[in-house]
């Protein structure tokens, strides 16, 4: 069911420590009046964060227009990578604007071949073509398309099927939710495709058997002959819960795709450019896809995405056959060399790999000290999720999770509203310019909420 936070003010105990400022009421009659206005003007879909009117935000923190500050472990949704408002990324942005260039459809334009070499130059051998797009469900129905065509290229008319992984979150456009593992994503399609099929996701939690052979039986038991396969495709980490598979599930996923002829293809759209510690997340994996996707995290600002993969694979279709309206957008991908640039120059995936390892295992304590309600915590580097449930249980509770994430708001912590199976699912995802003191303050805030909620002091 769909869930909002209450929108009234509410006197919050002021906070004042070098990383969050708070005081007054939160939202104040200011802030409640132009939420209204804006409700009145947009679908009811628009709603459900905290309900706060962003002013600015800076590096890890987001301020409004009273000066209250909040540590921002969202990134937006994952996006400020190398952190929020960097003056090199908006440097650049003005620098293209002012040429002045704001868009060239397909006709080339020089940020374009400069992000596109660059992140050819970044992609391990043999990944070494890539396209541009606006959104990461752009990129995951232009995987879907790839891979499709290619099965069906090389093995016939019924070399068509596609097998993803339940609780998959790929988008939410047509092609992008039927490969997703959501139901409730995809109950307004009234066609769903009978070629695209789900396998269990080998997170140790939701799904305790994390064997390869369950992955081989559940495709048995879907009635799918593997040599039908055209491709698999997984998040490098399921984005509702930051939930990784087994490095030897990887392994063996690419081995079985390589034995019957399929293409893989990873959903990097969240995983991307540092946030798990690595460059690429898939390279925890010690696997290399045949396509992966990218978006979010690429610019740190504005909407670009793409799909990277091999020469014969992305090679499919001529010229103008497969484009896209705002593809290689100047300004675009002027922001998202800007901020690959910084994210390399400052090391911020070493920071996210070093930072990270502080925020798991404060993470790691919190669930442990409240093991009764606090059911898992996944993740790696700078990306997390605490999984909610029912005392004792692993029912996902998800009043538990939103009352945790209100209670942070209040107390100057952002965290986006709660994700993942059952919505329970309190995501952690700071930028990765993140320190490790900032990282401490933010988690003794999720360990006073959950206090006062359960009401045990740990």
């Amino acid at each position: 069911m769909a869930k909002e936070f209450p929108l009234r003010p509410v006197s919050v105990k002021p906070v004042s420590t070098p990383h969050r400022r708070l005081r007054g009421a939160i939202p104040d009659e200011r802030t409640i009046a132009a939420i209204r206005r804006l409700r009145a003007a947009e679908p009811i879909s628009m709603r459900g964060q905290a309900p706060l009117i962003w002013d600015r935000a800076e590096g890890f923190q987001v301020y409004d227009a009273r000066g209250n500050r909040w540590i921002d472990f969202s990134s937006g949704v994952l996006i400020a990578n190398a952190g929020h408002g960097r003056k090199e990324i908006a440097d650049a942005i003005v620098r293209q604007a002012r040429k002045p260039l704001f868009t060239s459809y397909c006709f080339p334009n020089m940020p374009r071949l400069e992000l596109v070499e660059l992140l050819s130059k970044l992609s391990p051998v043999p990944l070494k073509k890539v396209f541009l797009l606006s959104t990461g469900s752009e990129g995951t129905e232009c995987a879907l398309k790839l891979m499709r065509t290619y099965g069906v290229k090389r093995g016939g008319p019924s070399k068509k099927v596609i097998v993803s992984f339940e609780r998959a979150f790929h988008g939410r456009t047509l092609g992008a939710q039927q490969i997703g593992g959501i139901p409730s994503g995809k109950a307004w399609i009234q066609n769903l495709d009978p070629d695209i099929v789900h396998a269990d996701f080998p997170d140790g939690f939701r799904c305790p058997d994390t064997s390869f052979s369950h992955f081989e039986e559940t495709i048995k038991k879907l009635r799918v002959d593997p040599d039908r396969v055209a491709g698999v495709i997984s998040e490098t980490y399921q984005g509702g819960g930051a939930s990784f598979m087994p490095v030897e599930f990887a392994r063996e996923l690419r081995r079985w795709c390589d034995r019957h002829g399929a293409l893989l293809a990873f959903d990097e759209v969240q995983a991307g450019f540092g946030r798990c510690g690595a460059f690429w997340g898939f390279e925890l994996y010690g696997v290399r896809p045949d396509l992966f996707c990218l978006g979010k995290g690429i610019s740190s600002s504005l909407p670009v995405s793409a799909v990277i993969g091999r020469r014969e694979v992305m090679d499919l279709y001529g010229p103008n056959e497969m484009t896209s309206t705002h593809s290689g957008n100047p300004i675009c991908a002027a922001a998202a060399v800007a901020n690959i640039k910084l994210i390399l120059r400052e090391n911020l995936v070493k920071n996210a790999e070093r930072v990270g390892t502080v925020l798991q295992e404060e993470l790691e304590a919190i669930r442990r000290d409240f093991a009764d309600v606090v059911g898992a915590r996944h993740g790696r580097g700078l990306v997390a999720g605490l999984h909610m449930v029912y005392p004792g249980g692993r029912e996902p509770n998800p009043d538990l999770a939103w009352e945790v994430v209100y209670r942070c708001y209040l107390k100057g912590l952002l965290m986006f509203a709660p994700v993942g199976f059952g919505g329970a699912t309190v995501k952690i995802a700071p930028p990765l310019c993140i320190t490790k003191e900032a990282v401490i303050e933010g988690c003794g805030v999720i360990r006073e909420a959950l206090e006062e909620i359960t009401g045990v002091k740990k």
